[in-house]
């Protein structure tokens, strides 16, 4: 099954439509399961056509694991990108 970035986005595992996020924390956490999300499909992708209800449990599957590793810290990039958000912008000193 593919699925382009902008429908990832849009959609939590359960196919229920993500709203905006609050804050930046909610924010940086939708984009690393979304992120982890696509590096499973890259990994689990071959050429071999397989059957396409299996491929949609497993991509089910994927989702639902990125959006809980996410959740319990993944692999630290929402924190990173939740500091990255909240800073204030530094101006540019000529």
């Amino acid at each position: 099954m593919e699925v382009g970035l902008s429908s990832a986005a849009a959609m939590l595992p359960t196919g229920d439509p993500v709203g905006k996020p609050k804050n930046p924390a909610e924010a940086a956490q939708q984009f690393e399961a979304l992120l982890l999300t696509q590096m499973l499909r890259a990994a689990h992708a071959s050429e071999f056509q397989e059957d396409p209800t299996a491929d949609n449990m497993w991509d089910m599957a994927a989702q639902q694991f990125a959006q809980v590793l996410s959740k319990n810290g993944g692999l630290g990039l929402a924190r990173m990108i939740q500091t990255g958000l909240e800073k204030p912008h530094l101006e540019r000193k000529p």
